[in-house]
């Protein structure tokens, strides 16, 4: 995961800040708030910021372990649909369209498997989004592809402590392992580091807070 500090300007991103998610509805649900509220922090403070974030909002909002699944869920359909959409708007090629085409499929089987899971809990899995992805050519699905996994890696991992079953818990660790492992592979893929740093360091919440604020609805 590339997650180490740098400026705040090295890190606001124009295309990731324009990416569109919207309900059919005027009012955006708790699970897509958080969405956007996660995305605006990684284009502004960097991916290492998201989790903080992720997990300040949960609590503040008292989530259940089915509202966090909801969450999960709505990023999981955002990076399902980037893939299955890249596979022919990036034009990948070789070893980058067999990445794009497993990204896709490993997606997609998150999607079904949270749905799953919150409708054995009980819940309503929350309705898909409509996206749109700002970028051009190949270089600029890599770029974005690679700030969404690593938003989606911290993003899981900021909400991991306020998940109350273990069961749950065990799912979610699951699927964030893999989502490093997408991480990785599309880090190299840009010629980046896969793993550039030890650990990741997260920002002062209140800081994370309020670099997010404008871009909340």
């Amino acid at each position: 995961m590339s997650n180490r500090l740098e400026s705040k300007e090295q890190f606001a991103n124009p295309e990731l800040a324009t990416v569109n998610v919207d309900a059919d509805s005027e009012d955006l649900s708790r699970s897509e708030v958080l969405l956007k509220g996660a995305l605006a922090a990684g284009a502004v403070y960097g991916t290492l910021a998201v989790g903080p974030f992720v997990r300040k909002a949960l609590a503040m909002t008292g989530s259940s372990d089915v509202d966090i699944l909801n969450f999960a869920l709505t990023l999981e359909y955002l990076e399902a649909k980037f893939y299955e959409e890249a596979k022919s708007r990036a034009k990948p090629s070789g070893e980058l369209k067999s990445l794009v085409n497993l990204l896709a499929e490993d997606e997609q089987q998150h999607v079904e498997a949270l749905t799953a899971t919150i409708k054995q809990l009980g819940g309503k899995p929350v309705a898909e989004p409509k996206f749109d992805f700002p970028y051009s050519g190949t270089g600029g699905f890599l770029k974005l592809a690679q700030t969404f996994e690593d938003t989606g890696v911290s993003a899981y991992n900021g909400a991991a402590p306020m998940i109350k079953s273990k069961e749950v818990l065990a799912a979610a660790g699951g699927i964030v392992q893999v989502e490093a492992r997408h991480a990785a592979a599309i880090a190299l893929q840009n010629g980046a580091e896969p793993a550039p740093a030890a650990f990741d360091t997260p920002l002062d919440e209140k800081q994370v807070l309020k670099a997010v604020e404008p871009f909340l609805a």
